[in-house]
């Protein structure tokens, strides 16, 4: 630990700045006080009181226009950095599903602006990185193939929101070309079921499923877990969002339960929806979003299913790995240059020091409190929600937490990829079972 000096360095460039994020109550979001997003809000002064009726869903920290991070004097955190950062950081609290969706690639992106800048407000693509704060629940990436040719036997109903063509193509498939066709035939199909066909094949399957809910299964050991798992996801989604043949999601994209401090990576035109729970979220400076179901906001339907890169198994799921030398300090790497975060973790009693950067970064108090000084003489306060800038080539970090403290304090910290040659998530080039769904899964 530095000596501590009187006064701050004269070079305030290198001083780290409080920031102001920006708040998004969209309807999904977790409500009142539950929120982790409503209490940071608190904290940071961006809100006086917390609505126990209202939802609370995204904290934004960065420069996008949507929602930009201002200092606490009112200026904008793009004027402090001198140009829009190349990521965007976001908490989430989800207390119901969002859209089925995905996301543009750079191409794409910039012709959906073009075409539709009322839905697409900027050119930029948005591969994205969630990572787990609590268990956090998710669809993501299309099932495989048998996968869903053994659920299109099981669920008649779902196979009756299918065309005879499409399903033809699932059962008969043997190679890898023939099982993406297949596949978007399957997707493109149920998407473009007629409204009155999908609503009432899905009150019937939702009678049928509640009934073996309510009833001792006769063989519980002959289903799969990982169909059980279905059936209940279903149920689940037709209750956020009655007569929405979104509800049948489960049976064709991967629905995984993500443990705290696990990570996934979403590439750009991979289907995805965030079920519940709270998440770090880190991306490309980008709000494009083009969704199909789950939601009440504008649906683009033929963009999705011309888009999708059709590639089955769910995403990889990663830990992060130790960075800079210290295994306190968790580094989560995308195979993007936009972005990358650290989670530092400092326990009672103890120091941990956080490396200066030659890059703009933000961080944010995830849980705990502490202290951070600097060699500029800068002391400051750490509590849940408190979110700062670092400016490039700052002075290193220096963390404590004082031994009587009964937990640790917990930052998170985005920048722009350092470590590009060394991603610890990666994108999937190939199909792959993901562990817990179709072999001896529970």
């Amino acid at each position: 630990m530095p000596p501590k000096q009187s006064s701050f360095h004269e070079d305030e460039a290198k001083l780290i700045v409080p920031l102001r994020p920006a708040l998004q109550n969209y309807s999904w979001g977790i409500r009142g006080l539950d929120a982790r997003v409503a209490r940071y809000a608190l904290e940071t002064g961006i809100i006086d009181e917390v609505d126990p009726d209202a939802p609370y869903a995204e904290l934004w920290i960065g420069t996008h226009p949507k929602g930009p991070s201002s200092l606490l004097n009112g200026d904008s955190l793009e004027s402090k950095v001198g140009a829009p950062l190349p990521f965007l950081f976001k908490v989430l609290s989800c207390g119901k599903t969002l859209s089925i969706q995905a996301h543009p690639d750079k191409s794409l992106a910039v012709k959906l602006h073009q075409n539709d800048p009322t839905h697409y407000g900027d050119d930029n693509h948005k591969p994205e990185m969630a990572i787990a704060l609590t268990p956090f629940e998710a669809m993501c990436g299309f099932r495989r193939i048998e996968e869903i040719s053994a659920l299109l036997r099981k669920h008649p109903e779902f196979s009756a929101c299918i065309s005879n063509e499409a399903k033809l193509a699932v059962f008969m498939c043997k190679d890898e070309a023939s099982r993406r066709d297949a596949l978007q035939m399957l997707f493109a199909s149920f998407m473009s079921c007629p409204t009155e066909t999908s609503k009432t094949q899905l009150a019937a399957l939702l009678k049928r499923l509640q009934n073996e809910q309510s009833t001792l299964h006769p063989h519980p050991h002959e289903e799969p877990p990982w169909e059980r798992k279905c059936s209940r996801a279903v149920l689940r989604l037709s209750q956020q969002f009655p007569g929405d043949a979104g509800a049948m999601a489960p049976f064709f994209l991967n629905y995984l339960l993500i443990a705290p401090g696990e990570s996934f990576f979403m590439a750009p035109n991979e289907p995805h929806a965030y079920v519940a729970g709270e998440i770090l979220e880190c991306m490309a400076c980008s709000d494009n979003v083009v969704r199909a179901g789950l939601t009440p906001k504008f649906k683009d339907v033929q963009n999705l299913v011309d888009m999708l890169s059709y590639t089955m198994g769910g995403p990889n799921i990663d830990a992060g790995a130790p960075a800079y030398g210290d295994e306190r300090i968790m580094r989560y790497t995308p195979p993007v240059p936009e972005f990358e975060v650290m989670l530092a973790t400092c326990n009672p009693g103890e120091e941990l020091t956080l490396p200066s950067l030659k890059v703009p970064a933000i961080f944010i108090v995830i849980e705990g409190s502490g202290t951070t000084d600097n060699e500029e003489g800068q002391r400051l306060i750490m509590r849940p929600g408190r979110t700062y800038y670092i400016p490039p080539n700052a002075s290193p970090l220096f963390i404590s937490v004082n031994n009587s403290k009964h937990g640790s304090l917990k930052i998170a910290l985005a920048h722009e990829n350092l470590h590009s040659e060394k991603p610890t998530l990666v994108t999937r080039e190939k199909s792959h079972t993901h562990p817990g769904e179709f072999s001896n899964g529970v």
